[in-house]
């Protein structure tokens, strides 16, 4: 017999966060069609202004390396670090060596195994997902609506708010929850302003322990995103939000009658496009 699946009891939102919930929610705000959530906030001005923000015209990748040594642990089932095999190597499908040789490989991985966006169907609570979806689009085929094909082509002004850098630190050695406060003090920092379309990229040094090769470390205490910062997105029309950690938001949670509260809310409620697992440390130390 096929064993039963083992399955955390997720509690609902406490009143609170369900208040909050309401406040920021976007549900609507783009039509009832809607699966772009946030990314609506990308006009040309948003795109023009990235653009104007390039100085140097250098060229460098935010992502973690798509190699076997990535993130995962095998804790979480189908989270697989990346694979690669090779399917063929010089062969000669004409039996002539002389001839045409061909190689080929293939590539494997879980989509949560480097870095990635979350697509607006990831999590969702309540039986719906964002803009009023049931979460019964998802089937064994995937998800019908709010997949990550909906999000398009990304192009925007990214900010780099250094909250590690703020606080005199290079990483945390703690589930530090950052605030809005934090948000806006690194901002003021870096002295720069965030605008209606913009992409916001928060580091928190956390990337140190992956590098250490302290993977349970980097996994299961993480600083991030708190309940408390929000608002501040939705204050601000932020278009996306990437953070340098395993779970983009603190872990374990503030509060522990609640799971991954700041997934809950970005996702179903204010439709905002966020990002982990980026390679964020390049940048802040150039």
């Amino acid at each position: 017999a096929e064993p039963t699946p083992r399955t955390v009891p997720v509690p609902p939102l406490p009143q609170p966060l369900r208040d909050l919930a309401a406040r920021v929610s976007n549900r609507g705000r783009w039509g009832d069609d809607d699966q772009r959530g946030t990314l609506n906030l990308i006009d040309q001005a948003a795109v023009l202004r990235g653009v104007a923000a390039a100085r140097q015209g250098r060229v460098f990748s935010l992502a973690i390396p798509f190699d076997a040594d990535g993130p995962q642990t095998g804790a979480i089932p189908g989270r697989d670090n990346p694979a690669h095999d090779m399917t063929a190597i010089n062969v000669a499908y004409t039996g002539d060596r002389d001839g045409f040789t061909t190689s080929d490989d293939r590539f494997s991985m879980g989509v949560q195994a480097a870095t990635h966006w979350d697509a607006l169907s990831h999590v969702g609570y309540e039986g719906l997902l964002y803009n009023g979806v049931p979460d019964s689009v998802i089937t064994e085929s995937g998800a019908s609506r709010l997949g990550i094909d909906a999000f398009g082509p990304v192009v925007s002004r990214g900010l780099l708010l250094d909250v590690a850098r703020l606080h005199g630190v290079d990483h945390f050695d703690d589930a530090y929850p950052i605030s809005g406060d934090d948000l806006d003090q690194a901002a003021a920092a870096a002295g720069v302003t965030v605008a209606p379309g913009d992409i916001v990229l928060v580091r928190t040094g956390h990337m140190h322990f992956l590098r250490s090769g302290e993977k349970d470390r980097f996994r299961m205490v993480c600083p991030g995103l708190s309940a408390g910062s929000i608002e501040w997105f939705r204050d601000h029309d932020v278009a996306g939000v990437a953070t340098d950690t395993f779970v983009l938001e603190v872990f374990p949670s503030e509060d522990p009658a609640a799971l991954l509260v700041v997934h809950m809310i970005h996702l179903r409620d204010l439709g905002l496009a966020h990002d982990q697992l980026r390679a964020l440390d390049k940048p802040a130390h150039d």
